[in-house]
This record gives C-alpha cells, sequence and structure tokens, in this order.
C-alpha cells in the first residue's frame, strides 16, 4: 500500500485528480494499492483561524517557529489507525509507504519516523519540517534501522523555500535516515510530471512483485 497525504486545503481526491491530470492518468500499479485519504477541517492559524483541511497546525509557515506539536501528535494517532487497518487487512507494515505533498510530506516524516520506523519508505515533495523538529530529537535517541527518504522539491518554490527542504535533507542524512534529495530546477510550489515519474520508479523499487510463495 502507498498513502499519499494532500497539501493544506486540498482532499485526498483532489490530489488524485492533481495528478492525474499531470499524468494523463491514475498513478496506478498492478500490485500497489494507492490510498488517498482527507485531512480533517481544523481552524489553521496561517490563516487566521478559518476552517482548512490541515493535517495540523502551524503557527506560521517558516521553518524556524515552534512547531504545533499537539495538532501533530493528535494526527499521528489518526494516521496509525489508518496504517493499523492496512496492517489488518494482511498487508505488511515493511509494504506500506508513506509520504505526501507540502504539508502532507511534513505529516508523513513525523508519522514514520517517530512511530512507524519499520515501514517500507518515506517521501516528501516540496516539503521541510522546522529547525527544531520533534522528528530531529526522536532521531537523536534512535537505535533502529530506518525508512528510507525520497525527497523532490522545486528551486522556484516560493512557499516551502529550498533552501528548507534541503536542510531538512540534511539533518535527517546526519541523524541516520538514508535520504535523496531531487532538485527541480524553476519548479515552484507544485509537482511536475518528471517528479511523479521518478516518484513512481521509487515505490516500485520499495515494493517490487513478492515472488509467489511455493506450497
Amino acid at each position: 500500500s502507498c498513502i499519499l497525504l494532500c497539501d493544506t486545503g486540498d482532499t485526498g481526491q483532489g490530489a488524485r485528480a492533481w495528478i492525474k491530470q499531470i499524468l494523463n492518468q491514475d498513478m496506478a500499479f498492478q500490485h500497489i494499492k494507492v490510498i488517498y485519504p482527507t485531512a480533517p477541517a481544523r481552524p489553521y492559524t496561517p490563516m487566521k483561524g478559518a476552517f482548512s483541511n490541515v493535517w495540523f497546525d502551524r503557527y506560521k509557515i517558516c521553518n524556524d517557529c515552534p512547531e504545533h506539536i499537539e495538532s501533530i501528535d493528535s494526527m499521528c494517532r489518526g494516521l496509525t489507525d489508518l496504517i493499523n487497518d492496512e496492517v489488518k487487512n494482511g498487508i505488511a507494515k515493511s509494504r506500506i509507504l508513506i509520504g505526501g505533498f507540502s504539508m502532507g510530506g511534513g505529516m508523513a516524516m513525523h508519522l514514520a519516523y517517530r512511530f512507524h520506523q519499520d515501514l517500507a519508505g518515506v517521501f516528501a515533495l516540496s516539503s521541510f519540517l522546522n529547525k527544531d523538529s520533534a522528528v530531529y530529537q526522536a532521531l537523536k535517541r534512535n537505535e533502529n534501522a530506518l525508512p528510507e527518504l525520497f525527497q523532490c522539491h522545486g528551486t522556484a518554490d516560493e512557499l516551502v523555500l529550498y533552501s528548507w527542504g534541503e536542510e531538512t535533507n540534511k539533518m535527517l542524512k546526519s541523524l541516520g535516515v538514508s535520504a535523496s534529495l531531487h532538485t527541480f530546477p524553476n519548479l515552484n510550489h507544485e509537482l511536475s510530471r518528471t517528479e511523479i515519474e521518478k516518484l513512481k520508479s521509487w515505490i516500485v523499487e520499495k515494493l517490487p512483485v513478492e515472488a509467489p510463495k511455493a506450497n
């Protein structure tokens, strides 16, 4: 299974339609189910407290303010239920990927690196972690093997600066995460076809077709 978390204000169906529009087809795999959850609506501080579909609240959109840890942790519990449902359906955790675009990618990094270090991998597209992120604190105390991180970021991103993504990548690497960062020149805060094709290849690499078990 591949769980793809949408951006601020979007829905799971919206994210699916956006990717379909870029690829001219659904992002589909013969042996992998793609799940597009929608974040619950909640008051969002950067929008002056207006309700928006967001995975968590932020005090502001920057990388050097504290994280809104209470809302992040409550969403981690909600998404853990989603992972557990997949496991109940017979999918091993080592066959589940999680990731997302922008805030969705940030959410995925919290979920995987703090609570589910036995997932197959994490992807973060145009995403970042705050400088003193709880993710870094958790990894400083960590002894386990960690899921690989696939990161993409446009150099022309005006909302989530490329340097924030780059700094997140360097920090995670320094804490033992095997992380790649794919750079897209002139790409703003959006997805590109090349980026999604790269992501698809990585997904298949992390979740190859399993050989049928001999009777």
